[in-house]
């Protein structure tokens, strides 16, 4: 029986032996993971941490404080080194650490990892669709974009930008129903006004072609968003040229109350002024003749027609 129990002991001191090992490589690889992360070698951090964890985990309860210790910094790891492509503007690289910071979160339930990525992935697609906005690629932009609000759609700011990549391509009615996304989501202000740009352009470029429906249509649009004088000059030319003078005056009339110094701003009193005296509104007309009398180039005209009337 002695010797049977000297043999059961000498079992025991050879397992305990064992175990040492087994913590002491465990925190070696682990003390050599930080000292790699210390010196900014993320990537041989990642792996020492890993193997540690693997050791320590095997070792179950003895191990346990050691493999906790990992699981919290793995997924920090790749997150740390999202941030740092981030900084440096490469945004490919970003997102694939941010997904396997995700997927390291997920993996050791480190749920406020997972959190930060998952907020940061959007910012990450805005910074590069704005990039491509740069640069003038309009259609990679408008794919960051999307991607952007694919993973949040409460995002403004990406809904705006992507309202200018599709306007830039001339996609109409999709900007404008990213703008109104944006509008609805913070960005109400800009939004409007680059809806208020866009119409007017429009009508700009339907009164070019002669298209004075369509003009006044786009001005309609244009004001609809954010009250524009050009597109009420614009709306009250076309109305002019298709003889609708009463919507000519109201349009001209609008013009002057947000532009009152234009530069053309006696040429429309005096063709006010005339549209008056063709409807027969006199007192209107000599109204509008008397504001333009004394200037230096529709003055004499008014002139001779106040006489008239």
């Amino acid at each position: 029986m002695k010797k049977i129990f000297l043999l059961f002991t000498a079992a025991v001191l050879s397992a305990g032996m064992v175990f040492a090992q087994d913590i002491n490589q465990a925190t070696e690889n682990y003390n050599n993971g930080a000292m790699e992360l210390n010196m900014g070698n993320n990537d041989a951090a990642i792996t020492y941490f890993q193997t540690a964890l693997e050791m320590a985990e095997a070792l179950g309860e003895e191990g346990a404080e050691v493999a906790a210790n990992c699981r919290n910094i793995i997924p920090a790891i790749y997150l740390s080194s999202a941030k740092e492509q981030i900084k440096a503007e490469n945004y490919d690289a970003a997102v694939e650490q941010l997904n396997k910071a995700i997927e390291a979160a997920g993996k050791y339930e480190n749920p406020e990892v997972a959190d930060d990525a998952n907020a940061l992935m959007p910012q990450v697609y805005l910074s590069k669709g704005n990039g491509f906005l740069q640069a003038k690629n309009f259609p990679e932009a408008e794919v960051a974009y999307q991607k952007a609000i694919e993973l949040d759609a409460t995002n403004g700011m990406a809904y705006f930008r992507l309202g200018q990549v599709l306007a830039s391509q001339n996609k109409v009615a999709e900007a404008e129903a990213a703008y109104v996304q944006a509008a609805a989501n913070g960005q109400e202000k800009n939004a409007n006004k680059q809806l208020s740009t866009m119409f007017v352009k429009l009508a700009q470029a339907a009164s070019k072609a002669k298209k004075y429906s369509e003009v006044i249509e786009y001005a309609a649009k244009s004001n609809q968003y954010l009250e524009n004088a050009n597109a009420y000059r614009f709306a009250a030319s076309a109305s002019q040229q298709l003889g609708k003078n009463d919507d000519c005056i109201a349009n001209y009339v609008k013009y002057l109350e947000l532009s009152p110094n234009a530069k053309d701003a006696a040429g429309v009193k005096f063709t006010i002024a005339a549209l008056y005296q063709q409807g027969g509104d006199k007192a209107k007309a000599k109204e509008y003749y008397q504001m333009v009398s004394t200037d230096p180039q529709y003055g004499p005209s008014a002139q001779e027609q106040l006489k008239t009337l």
